[in-house]
């Protein structure tokens, strides 16, 4: 008895882990979200700079923040065509933020008509659908397959906590970018500044150490 009271509390402890583990993952890809959202915003807005434009943010984001993977040039297009895709509607706005960025950017290239796009969303929520699982579902024509399901939309905008979905947010690289930058950062920007510093001292004692410099990454 006190051998399964005790593993009886040691699930509660774990399960109550696990489930802030998925609050914290869950918060953070809504905002990583939304902050794309808002960066394609300004995109869009400032898209009279001309066909450079997205090119050289993304040089300038590289530049200030050389950990980050998901500023590349694909991916701020990603962005803008995101914010144009849904700026009309504030259900997309919400469901979105609910939504791993992959499995956001399989719905823009991959469904065209809104309303069929909203069905998958509230499908991927209610079902806890992985980006594969999704892609499946798409390919294979869900929406017109069951027809009887398309009368309704009185789906939950509730994420399941044990799903492929969840396992995909709590995977969700983007997220752990933005996560880990704080203190990794300001040591990565020190520890260049040093190398640099290195660097010039040796390229100032002049030949025979040219070589060293070549080597310093």
């Amino acid at each position: 008895m006190l051998e399964k009271s005790f593993q009886e509390v040691a699930n509660n402890i774990k399960n109550t882990i696990i489930n802030t583990q998925f609050e914290i993952m869950s918060d953070a890809n809504k905002k990583l979200v939304n902050l794309y959202y808002n960066i394609g915003k300004t995109l869009e807005e400032n898209s009279n700079w001309g066909n450079k434009f997205i090119d050289n943010v993304a040089m300038e984001l590289k530049m200030s923040f050389p950990n980050l993977k998901g500023f590349s040039v694909r991916n701020l297009k990603y962005m803008k065509s995101f914010y144009n895709e849904y700026k009309d509607d504030d259900e997309f706005v919400q469901l979105v933020a609910q939504l791993p960025w992959k499995h956001n950017i399989t719905l823009m290239q991959k469904v065209k008509d809104k309303e069929i796009c909203k069905w998958y969303m509230f499908k991927c929520l209610e079902e806890g659908w992985s980006d594969s699982i999704l892609i499946y579902q798409i390919d294979t024509n869900l929406y017109n397959r069951q027809e009887k399901a398309i009368k309704h939309n009185n789906f939950s905008m509730t994420l399941k906590k044990n799903s492929d979905l969840a396992n995909n947010i709590m995977k969700e690289p983007y997220v752990f970018d933005l996560i880990e930058l704080t203190e990794d950062y300001k040591e990565k920007e020190l520890e260049n500044k040093m190398l640099e510093r290195l660097k010039n001292v040796l390229l100032e004692l002049g030949s025979g150490f040219h070589l060293l410099v070549i080597n310093i990454k």
